[in-house]
């Protein structure tokens, strides 16, 4: 049976995303992202599924850098899913959220209820948590006076309730998770099918002027889509940086070879991060 690994604890939305996703396979938590990635690259689980982005919060970026700078799995497909964020409580707390002493979540989920925690949450001490499940799990074992905020699926699983629900800042929240497999034959998303995608490493040779411009170019002569472009540091020296470009249609014979010909004549890097199926899920 296929296994698959997830931002765990249970209750994470990472975990929302793979039971979606996912029919009868074996499940697998992590504490962390690097910790699900490595256990993919060492065969301990066929599949794994992580973090991306948010739309609020934007990009995760532990997932990117590690996936550049220590593991290279290949993206194999995108999970996009909705998130509603609550407002989660021991199930003994009876007061008035003035009262909440402390506010544990994953540091996107504080991210995404900024306005909210300011408005009724303030005098409130915040603590970041690996995972919004990691909240929920401490909360249920702590006392009345402590909240976290995360889904549904935590506050069932770790016997809470919903002193708020939705309150996150803005109501189109989503985010997208990344399916890393060695092996594609692995992966059985029973969905349809709503776009393809392919992710695309660039390192420029040189900080010189009109070198990004030069890079879109290739794309854009070609009438390839970007729908995302965003530069993270090389990590060898301020002001070096790569870019990680979306492209808005799968890897073919003939436009990809020519961007990346025309790239690497300029003196960039190119690598293909993964082209894959984005699946849309309603939770």
């Amino acid at each position: 049976m296929t296994t698959i690994g997830y931002l765990g604890p249970k209750g994470t939305f990472t975990k929302l995303a793979v039971d979606t996703a996912f029919n009868g396979e074996n499940k697998q938590s992590f504490d962390t992202i690097p910790e699900c990635i490595d256990a993919v690259d060492q065969n301990q689980i066929d599949i794994g599924v992580v973090p991306l982005e948010n739309a609020i919060e934007g990009t995760v970026q532990l997932t990117v850098d590690y996936l550049v700078h220590k593991v290279r799995l290949p993206i194999m497909a995108e999970i996009v899913v909705p998130i509603q964020q609550h407002l989660l409580v021991h199930p003994a707390f009876s007061g008035e959220l003035s009262e909440i002493t402390e506010v544990h979540s994953h540091s996107h989920a504080i991210a995404q209820c900024h306005q909210y925690i300011h408005q009724h949450l303030a005098s409130s001490t915040i603590h970041f948590a690996a995972s919004t499940g990691k909240a929920a799990e401490m909360v249920g074992e702590s006392s009345s006076s402590v909240a976290a905020i995360g889904n549904k699926l935590a506050a069932e699983e770790y016997g809470l309730k919903i002193a708020a629900e939705n309150i996150h800042d803005y109501s189109n929240n989503h985010t997208r998770f990344v399916v890393l497999t060695k092996d594609k034959q692995q992966m059985a998303i029973k969905h349809p099918v709503q776009s393809d995608k392919t992710t695309l490493l660039i390192t420029l040779p040189s900080d010189h002027s009109g070198a990004l411009h030069q890079v879109l170019s290739a794309f854009a002569w070609r009438k390839m889509n970007l729908s995302k472009i965003e530069s993270r540091p090389t990590k060898t020296g301020l002001g070096n940086y790569f870019f990680i470009v979306d492209v808005d249609q799968p890897f073919d014979d003939v436009l990809f070879p020519g961007v990346k010909a025309e790239l690497e004549a300029l003196g960039c890097q190119v690598n293909i991060l993964g082209t894959y199926p984005v699946y849309h899920m309603n939770i």
